[in-house]
């Protein structure tokens, strides 16, 4: 076999070698801990300040805003119940879409046990919620508005901007999941007009087990991690260190290639996009733009996803039929469904999503691949059906 192809990098990203040089130091002799006072705390409280800098800078924010959390999991977790327990306005209500990431629809169910009421708005075919939907959704009782900025499985961009406007007349906390923008495309939270943002570690070749919960200034939120004073009392837990240098270094990589991800990167995702299009009937992609450089949703008729993805691993590509948290669930996609598409059309659709490792003789190669499997489960699906 060829060198492995890999295109799932919206399920988690390779560390690059100099974010992992970045967090040696931090498991060997720079181990303390940055809450003493020695020097080996010193040292240590050095990195995490460095590299909230570093973060802060990348999506636009000051560093008393940048909260460290293990990862895009516990900062939607501590958005959502943070809000809801903070009792910056009386209510119990939430506003969220129903193409949000199990880290936010899961969660909002949980609330909704503790006595909250979710509206989870709908989208259109193209897979965007319309911000006047979201504004009939808010009542007086409304607490907060939680809209990823772009989906895991299609790569389609909310109009967060026009949310926050809404959001900003009504009075109401707006969050978004930026997890899988954040690197990708430019994510300024001054002009998204968010008060708060999630973003995590892996998905922008930084370790997994660390993510940033953005809190803009002023905004009331009840930390949802208790214990010590870290993280300015916003954050109990002694703070991972060597993780917090790893993302710091992600941080600033991300930052210097963000361009190289809109064109080179966007390029081959269009390169590819255009073969399957072009090259192999009876195919669609799913979403329309604006949408991030490097996802790319296909549905291929006649296919069986789950069946494709394990027919492509043999041949050594990786890629995905979604979400990689709802892996191995029996349920269609939800976002896909949410886009009124038909159950053989959700049943066959493929994710690929790139980064900047990934190469034109890679995509190529993949294709080739792709191409061949999609002929052999059709011909073999109508054997089985025949």
């Amino acid at each position: 076999m060829k060198e492995r192809i890999y295109l799932d990098n919206s399920a988690t990203t390779r560390m690059d070698e100099i974010v992992l040089d970045a967090m040696l130091p931090y498991f060997r002799e720079n181990f303390g801990n940055a809450s003493s006072v020695h020097i080996f705390g010193q040292e240590a409280r050095t990195c995490v300040e460095a590299s909230r800098r570093s973060v802060a800078e990348l999506i636009g924010a000051d560093t008393r805003e940048i909260v460290f959390t293990s990862g895009g999991t516990e900062s939607d977790n501590a958005a959502l119940w943070g809000v809801f327990r903070s009792g910056y306005r009386s209510g119990n209500h939430i506003v969220t879409t129903k193409i949000e990431h199990p880290a936010v629809l899961a969660t909002c169910k949980s609330m909704e046990s503790a006595g909250a009421e979710v509206t989870y708005v709908s989208v259109d075919a193209s897979g965007r919620v319309d911000p006047g939907a979201i504004e009939a959704a808010i009542r007086e009782t409304t607490l907060l508005i939680s809209v990823m900025h772009a989906n895991n499985e299609t790569g389609v961009i909310q109009p967060i901007e026009e949310i926050s406007g809404i959001a900003r007349r009504r009075k109401i906390l707006l969050h978004t999941d930026a997890v899988q923008s954040v690197g990708k495309i430019p994510t300024n939270v001054r002009e998204l007009g968010v008060d708060l943002l999630s973003m995590s570690g892996h998905k922008i070749h930084g370790p997994k087990g660390v993510g940033v919960l953005y809190i803009g200034k002023g905004t009331k939120l009840t930390p949802f991690m208790t214990g010590g004073s870290h993280e300015r009392k916003r954050r109990a837990g002694t703070e991972n260190v060597p993780a917090i240098a790893g993302l710091g270094a992600a941080a600033r990589l991300a930052w210097e290639r963000l361009q190289e991800m809109q064109t080179r990167v966007g390029a081959l995702r269009d390169r590819l996009e255009n073969q399957i299009l072009t090259r192999i009937p009876g195919t669609r992609v799913n979403g329309r733009p604006p949408r991030l450089p490097h996802i790319t949703n296909v549905s291929f008729e006649g296919v069986d996803g789950e069946g494709a993805v394990i027919a492509l691993d043999l041949q050594g590509v990786a890629i995905s039929t979604g979400s990689a948290c709802s892996s191995g669930a029996l349920d269609p996609s939800h976002v896909l469904t949410a886009m009124g598409l038909r159950p053989e059309v959700v049943q066959g659709s493929l994710r690929f999503s790139l980064c900047y490792h990934n190469t034109d003789d890679e995509i190529d190669r993949a294709f080739k691949i792709l191409e061949s499997v999609v002929q052999r489960l059709r011909r073999l699906s109508r054997k089985n059906y025949a």
